[in-house]
Parts: structure tokens; C-alpha cells; sequence
């Protein structure tokens, strides 16, 4: 955890995850790294006990003090002022309880969090994506780090799809999958892509927008000099330079209240034609470019040809 904090800011790292996903046991891993041994004491919030304690010894090395929060409504900022006001820490920890709703979060006026990660057992992704997705995309939004461990003996497909869903709610994330002898090297992961990759013009139908928006922010060096085809609505701003255009579909991550818009920079030289809104057919070369929204390089389309298009009723989900 390398960090520049600001003097009058009190930094908070932030580890959720559900309950038995191994989040105490990344950060007793972390505190036991030279890279945690930091000057100042830290404070760390337990807001769910599992079946892994802390090391006793590692918490005092690091002059680490523990305090459990076992109910949401005493994680006010009040609270955390006075916890602040105690241990007088340079940092402070959090292990999150998976069953409470992240977007309640209230912190003190010179709290912030400085760095979110989420840690999820592979082998129940699928149960608590069917169950109980509102929470884990609250935890998700805004993590950095996203760790997917006991990846053991699920299916190259599955672990492709894994990471579909985890990137649609969180599409800055680093995503790291891991079975027992570590890091899965994703780009050996089998894809399972339902266009054909290798066809002059990949034509993607509107059921499949969600998969090749993802996967094309995943790997776009895949996707450098391919030709697509498909079916989006306009997304104009005054900020855009002339002559370019975003076309893209609203989608659900997460529920219908967390609706978002996923499209891509596209190039065309009669974008001023068009309209926020509008439904377009766009055929394009993808390239990839420094766009300030990646924060470095990413797809953008060149359009090759671009006309109006009937509007699809349907929202993309994941």
C-alpha cells in the first residue's frame, strides 16, 4: 500500500467482501508485508468476525489496534471521529461486513477512502450474483482491486464469465483470479465470444453488446483493426471535439437502479448530423487511442458508415 496522504485527511482502506471470502486473511497477509511497515499506528475496523482471527503478534509488530463493529447503525461518523479521537492512527483499516449495504456508508468530513478492495470466493460467485447482486455491486463500484480466490476446478468458460460480470461493475478495476497455486493467467483463459472474430465485418447482435463492450475493454488489442457492426443510440456532448459522437446502449449492472451507458468514442465525419438519443447502425474499425476517460489508451471506433436505426426496447445485462 504505497500512498501520499494528505496531512488533514485521515486515509481509510477499505476490504469487502462476503462473509468466509478470505478478507481477514488478505489483510493479516498485508500487515505481515514490509510494505504495510509504515510509521504511525494503525487502526483497524472489524465490522464481521469469520472463522480466521488476527495474529496477536503481527498486530502488535505493526501497532495495530482492533475495534469490532457488530451492528451498522454504530458505523456513524460520529463514531469514527471518536474512534479517531482514541487511537490517534496515521490510517485506518476496514474489514467490511458483505451484508450491509456500502452505498449507507457515511464517513467524517476528513475521512476518505483511499483504496477499495474486494475479495470473493470463487466457488459461490454464482449464489451471490443470483442473490444478493445489489450488495456485491455496491461493493464493487468502486473498488480498485477485485480478488477472486478458490478459483479451483471451475471451468476456463465460467471464469470467463466471471470476469464479464465483475468488469460491468467495475470497469476500473484490476481483476485477479487465483486458485491454489496462485495467479491464473487469464490470457489463457478459453473464450467463449458469440461473433465470430474472424469474420471481415464481426457483426454484433443486441444480445451480445454487453459481452463485446466488456471484452473489448478488457483486450483491445484483440479487437485493433477489426470492423464491427451494430445497433446503439447517440450520446452527444458540447465537450466532444467536432465530428465525434459516443454510440452505446443504457445497461443494468447491477438493478434497475443502477443503470449506466456503455459505449465507446466513435469518430464519423457527419457526426453533427445525429442527436442524443437518436438510434444509429455504426460500421467501424476499432483502433485504440489515449483517451482521458481510460486514463491512458483505449477502443475507438472509426466510423465507416453510420445511418438511422429502429430503437431496441431492451436494457444490456449481465
Amino acid at each position: 500500500m504505497a500512498y501520499e496522504i494528505e496531512d488533514n485527511i485521515m486515509p481509510l482502506f477499505l476490504v469487502n467482501g462476503f462473509l468466509e471470502a478470505g478478507k481477514t486473511q488478505f489483510l493479516d497477509f498485508t500487515m505481515g508485508q514490509e510494505y504495510f511497515q509504515a510509521q504511525g499506528k494503525t487502526l483497524l475496523i472489524v465490522c464481521e468476525e469469520g472463522d480466521v482471527e488476527y495474529n496477536e503478534k503481527q498486530l502488535k509488530d505493526s501497532r495495530t489496534a482492533v475495534v469490532y463493529v457488530d451492528e451498522f447503525e454504530k458505523l456513524t461518523p460520529q463514531y469514527l471521529n471518536e474512534l479517531e479521537v482514541i487511537y490517534q492512527p496515521e490510517r485506518v483499516l476496514m474489514e467490511w461486513n458483505g451484508m450491509w449495504n456500502q452505498d449507507d456508508l457515511k464517513l467524517p468530513e476528513d475521512w476518505t477512502i483511499y483504496q477499495q478492495i474486494t475479495i470473493i470466493d470463487g466457488s459461490t460467485f454464482e449464489l451471490y450474483v443470483q442473490n444478493m447482486k445489489p450488495l456485491l455491486g455496491a461493493m464493487l463500484r468502486g473498488s480498485e482491486l477485485v480478488v477472486v480466490n478458490r478459483c479451483d476446478d471451475i471451468p476456463d468458460e465460467k471464469l470467463t464469465a466471471y470476469r464479464r460480470t465483475i468488469r460491468a461493475m467495475s470497469r476500473d478495476s484490476e481483476i485477479v483470479l487465483e486458485d491454489a497455486e496462485g495467479e491464473i493467467e487469464q490470457s489463457a483463459l478459453e473464450e467463449d465470444l458469440p461473433y465470430d472474430l474472424s469474420g471481415d465485418v464481426i457483426e454484433i447482435k443486441p444480445e451480445d453488446y454487453g459481452i463485446w463492450y466488456i471484452d473489448c475493454m478488457d483486450q483491445p488489442e484483440r479487437y485493433r483493426d477489426k470492423v464491427v457492426e451494430f445497433t446503439a443510440m447517440v450520446l452527444k456532448s458540447p465537450k466532444f471535439p467536432k465530428g465525434q459522437f459516443v454510440p452505446g446502449r443504457m445497461a443494468m449492472t447491477c438493478c434497475e437502479a443502477d443503470m449506466t451507458f456503455l459505449g465507446f468514442m466513435c469518430k464519423w465525419h457527419d457526426a453533427e448530423r445525429y442527436k442524443t438519443k437518436q438510434w444509429v447502425k455504426v460500421r467501424a474499425k476499432i483502433g485504440i487511442e489515449y483517451q482521458k476517460e481510460y486514463r491512458g489508451e483505449g477502443p475507438v471506433l472509426y466510423g465507416e458508415a453510420v445511418e438511422p436505426a429502429e430503437a431496441l426496447r431492451d436494457v444490456v445485462q449481465f
